[in-house]
């Protein structure tokens, strides 16, 4: 059974699925293209990190960053190799937007790869599948080739 749950990102369950991210990340894009959180950036006061476990194996993450503007920015999501396949980005992407609507977040906002990268291509297609449009660039980012920015609204839904 799966279930995802609040966690600690710096625990030492979980440090390999960071650490794997963020090495995906660094191996994917340009360095300043790559915006990739660590545990540090996922303990911040402004974020929220969920973990996905089968059997308290973790096998997936993803977080929320609140932004100023009432929208909330995904990051990290991530599934394990081992575990990709079964639809568990979907499972954290849908539960990220569920948790974002509870908490009153109007839209939700993320930067991934751009079609210059395609080792995005699958997240690309996820995140347009589950309704989230491209968009111009997100707080606290530029324009950037290497960067897709997409966004989903929530308010009302």
């Amino acid at each position: 059974m799966i279930e995802i749950r609040q966690a600690d990102p710096g625990s030492s369950e979980l440090r390999p699925l960071i650490e794997a991210n963020l090495a995906h990340g660094a191996g994917a894009a340009p360095a300043e293209s790559d915006h990739t959180f660590g545990v540090e950036e996922l303990r911040g006061p402004d974020v929220r990190f969920w973990a996905l476990f089968e059997q308290e194996q973790a096998l997936g993450c993803g977080a929320l960053k609140r932004l100023e503007d009432g929208s909330a920015e995904v990051k990290s999501v991530y599934v394990s190799g081992a575990a990709r396949g079964r639809g568990l980005a979907r499972q954290i992407m849908q539960h990220l937007a569920e948790e974002a609507r509870t908490a009153g977040v109007s839209a939700l906002v993320l930067e991934t790869g751009s079609d210059l990268l395609p080792e995005y291509d699958a997240a690309r297609a996820l995140y347009e599948k589950l309704g989230y449009a491209y968009c111009p660039p997100i707080p606290g980012y530029d324009e950037d080739p290497n960067s897709a920015f997409m966004r989903l609204e929530l308010a009302g839904t």
